[in-house]
Parts: structure tokens; sequence; C-alpha cells
């Protein structure tokens, strides 16, 4: 984890939160912000990609260590 990235802990919930917690974080970040979210719902799976990709986030990097998903999330880069 890059000692920037703001952290969003969510191991012990189940979905929809992880994801809720994940959005919350990402809208009050300032802009250049990479958040990091830790979840054990094996659903963050599939529901932060998809989340990022239709919010316009873009997930940098995801990993899986003893049970705990870690995703980065940013913005996409916006073309100017």
């Amino acid at each position: 984890m890059s000692q920037d990235d703001i952290l969003v802990d969510a191991r012990g919930h189940r979905c929809p939160v992880p994801t809720l917690r994940l959005r919350r974080a990402l809208e009050s970040a300032p802009d250049g912000a990479v958040v990091r979210l830790l979840a054990d719902d094996p659903l963050a799976r599939i529901d932060v990609p998809h989340f990022a990709a239709g919010a316009g986030f873009v997930v940098l990097e995801k990993a899986e260590a003893d049970g705990v998903l870690s995703f980065r999330v940013g913005r996409a880069p916006t073309g100017g």
C-alpha cells in the first residue's frame, strides 16, 4: 500500500457495505487520490470492478491474501 492511499477497511461487512464505503471515500477524496479497500466478502470480487467501471473510477490493482481482498481504486484519467 502506498503511504498516500486512503484506507477503507470493510472487513467483516457484507455486500453492499464494502462498495458503499468505497464510493463514499472516493467521492470525498481529493483529485488524484487513490483509495485502498480491504474486504473479506467474496462478492467484492464482482461488485468493486462493476461499481468502478460504472462510476468513472478505475481499479488500479487487486490482490488477495489470507481471504482478504485488496483493491486500489482511483479516478479514471480524463482527456484534455
